[in-house]
């Protein structure tokens, strides 16, 4: 049982047994993994109902100037959650990301004070937020422990909205 990966964590969700691990409480930067949670708060407002997979959010230049990888959206342009979140979720979209928080919470700042309360509120306790994308930061990070968390809360609480997760192919603009 080896792995080149510098940490991990393989869990089985139905009886909660540690299959795999190697320092799964190492920090460490989550990158594009960021983006889990970026989804998940979203999630968690369509369920209560203060966001629906239908509302139109519209796209700010800050969102539509952010490099790496995008889904294409255009400045002053109205996305619907749903292909938002299929822009995050399939491609990875920084520019997504960005809309979505900001449609969300007013701003990427407060949507990010937002992920670091629902981390604490699940568990994530060797992680911080500092953006919605996953963009680097010195204090930006998380841990694979989290991360097996995060990926767990998402699938017992969200089963319907994880099934975007199966999409492969999402094309858009």
């Amino acid at each position: 049982n080896e792995s080149s990966a510098k940490t991990s964590l393989i869990i089985d969700l139905s009886t909660g047994e540690t299959l795999f691990e190697k320092n799964p409480n190492k920090r460490i930067y989550p990158s594009s993994m960021t983006k889990i949670m970026t989804a998940l708060l979203a999630f968690e407002k369509i369920k209560n109902g203060s966001l629906s997979l239908d509302q139109e959010i519209l796209v700010s230049e800050k969102a539509w100037r952010m490099g790496g990888s995008k889904m294409f959206i255009e400045v002053n342009e109205k996305v619907k959650v749903k292909d938002l979140l299929k822009g995050i979720i399939v491609q990875s979209g920084n520019d997504a990301s960005i809309a979505l928080a900001e449609g969300i919470s007013g701003s990427e700042e407060t949507f990010v004070m937002e992920m670091n309360s629902l981390a604490r509120k699940i568990g994530l306790n060797g992680t911080n937020f500092s953006n919605s994308t996953g963009w680097p930061d010195d204090n930006h990070y998380t841990t694979a422990a989290d991360l097996a968390i995060l990926a767990k809360y998402t699938l017992e609480n969200h089963y319907d909205l994880y099934k975007m997760y199966k999409i492969s192919d999402f094309t858009y603009n």
